[in-house]
């Protein structure tokens, strides 16, 4: 039996008959074998799962097992509240054990259908064989069974739509032709269409077009995706991946503002974090430091931060993006990582300094910076982590470029930051962070301005802000880069493109 659910639960009433609005989360027909009476709660587990929210997602996938002991699909969901495809990092070592532990207790004599056989076996993919295949290997599996389950059942919805899922977290960073991510887009904007409440199809179409070359096209699932999901913290947050993309800063704001709130009304640190991290960059884009620099105070305030790295990070990169954007290098200097944050994590503060002094003219000091970089790149390396250690990597160039600069030796700064801009064009960043706390083309601009070469400057952060439209400094070093130069046009394009931001 279908059930259609507009999930939305009325709350208890309380004696002043107050009202709080009723949950809202999208539209999700997930038909199962199991007990009727437990299908609208096993709907609303998955619309929790499509909108990431997965400590809930999984509460409520128990408590279908509570209602229904038999359901297998059940403990297929909660497995699935493990598997953080898109998040860093995808599954660890306790997870994975957890999970395989929930696929280990479906009996075989639970009902189920074939379909649902086919699901399980997917996702016994990653929860199998992890001695004798990495991670990766696992994840690309899953995905190829996935599209068997797509292909064996055209009509269900939901097989289509967790295909695209698992295309899009097997898509490759050095991608730049974003194969995967088209093919996700071609599954859901027909899907789409015909279900424009389901809460996965504009949030997997968001992550799709999460890159310069496609951003444009997801502006409508960006403004539908928080309308669809408001009760999901990460379903306000998803729409400024888009804004970000496109230099929307005051619809970034708007967005990771409630996603914030609402992260911190359901006790989840991580989001909260990732929302603030969001929130900061745009503010800084407005020229609002005042305003980035109350949510990075905020910081101190909050407990959570250990254990977790969506948290390490963001609260790593917020205050270095606070200094290095102001160009506060002094403050920069000073920058420690969140505690127990991973390498990745800790060479953003490490790089920070390592700008910081050279920025001073202390080569010497961001010379001892810049070699704990390398060791970290090394680390990362090592450890199987190769698109963080090509992140590490970028850092240690631009550190090296700015340490050359202070040194004197022009030509070897030149050198390098182009060698890192090269490289981090190359690679999409991923859906943790906003960006990278400056991109490496528009240091390389910056570069070319300290040199007194405004026509290369010039060249770079119009290169630059292709790729990052809206950036604050890239426009103001464009301007100067255009009025240095004696470009008239140019310097009328950016003055009437400064014109429009406020607090110039």
């Amino acid at each position: 039996m279908l059930l259609v659910l507009l999930l939305g639960v009325a709350p208890t009433i309380t004696a002043q008959h107050n009202h709080p609005a009723p949950e809202k989360l999208g539209t999700v027909v997930f038909p199962t074998a199991c007990m009727v009476a437990a299908q609208p709660q096993f709907n609303r587990a998955v619309a929790l799962l499509h909108s990431f929210a997965y400590s809930e997602s999984e509460k409520a996938f128990q408590q279908v097992l509570t209602a229904d002991r038999s359901c297998a699909m059940a403990h297929w969901g909660v497995a699935m509240t493990y598997y953080h495809q898109l998040w860093e990092p995808p599954l660890n070592k306790s997870s994975y054990a957890k999970g395989a532990s929930e696929l280990g207790q479906i009996k075989k004599e639970s009902p189920r259908s074939t379909r649902e056989s086919q699901y399980i076996a997917a996702l016994q993919t990653v929860y199998s064989n992890a001695d004798k295949q990495s991670l990766r290997e696992r994840m690309i599996g899953y995905e190829h069974s996935m599209a068997d389950v797509a292909k064996s059942n055209p009509s269900d919805m939901e097989a289509q739509v967790f295909f695209a899922l698992a295309l899009l977290s097997t898509a490759p960073p050095t991608d730049k032709t974003h194969a995967n991510q088209k093919k996700a887009v071609a599954l859901l904007e027909p899907l789409y269409a015909m279900n424009p409440q389901h809460p996965g199809i504009p949030h997997y179409l968001i992550h799709a077009y999460d890159n310069a070359e496609m951003a444009r096209q997801g502006v409508q699932a960006a403004l539908d995706y928080s309308k669809i999901a408001p009760s999901a913290p990460h379903a306000l947050h998803m729409p400024s991946h888009i804004f970000t993309r496109l230099g929307m800063w005051n619809e970034s704001v708007a967005s990771n503002q409630a996603a914030r709130g609402a992260a911190r009304e359901h006790g989840d640190t991580g989001e909260e974090l990732h929302a603030m991290d969001y929130l900061t960059y745009a503010y800084l884009q407005l020229g609002r430091a005042d305003d980035a620099a109350k949510v990075v105070a905020d910081l101190r305030e909050m407990s959570g931060l250990q254990g977790n790295f969506k948290a390490g990070y963001a609260a790593t990169a917020m205050p270095t993006r606070l200094a290095i954007e102001r160009g506060d290098w002094k403050r920069a200097v000073s920058l420690e990582p969140a505690a127990d944050a991973p390498p990745e994590a800790q060479a953003v503060a490490v790089w920070a300094r390592a700008i910081g002094f050279a920025r001073l003219g202390n080569g010497n000091e961001a010379s001892v910076e810049a070699a704990k970089l390398a060791q970290l790149e090394r680390q990362l390396r090592n450890g199987g982590k190769d698109y963080w250690a090509d992140q590490v990597k970028i850092q240690a160039g631009e550190a090296q470029s700015w340490i050359a600069f202070a040194n004197g030796d022009d030509k070897a700064a030149i050198k390098s930051l182009s060698a890192a801009a090269d490289l981090e064009d190359s690679i999409e960043k991923l859906p943790l962070t906003p960006g990278p706390i400056i991109p490496a083309r528009e240091q390389y601009a910056e570069l070319f301005l300290e040199l007194k070469q405004p026509d290369a400057a010039l060249t770079q952060f119009e290169t630059s802000l292709k790729q990052s439209p809206g950036r604050r400094n890239a426009l103001l070093g464009a301007n100067k880069a255009a009025e240095l130069s004696k470009n008239e046009e140019k310097t009328k394009l950016y003055e009437a493109e400064l014109q429009k931001l406020p607090n110039r």
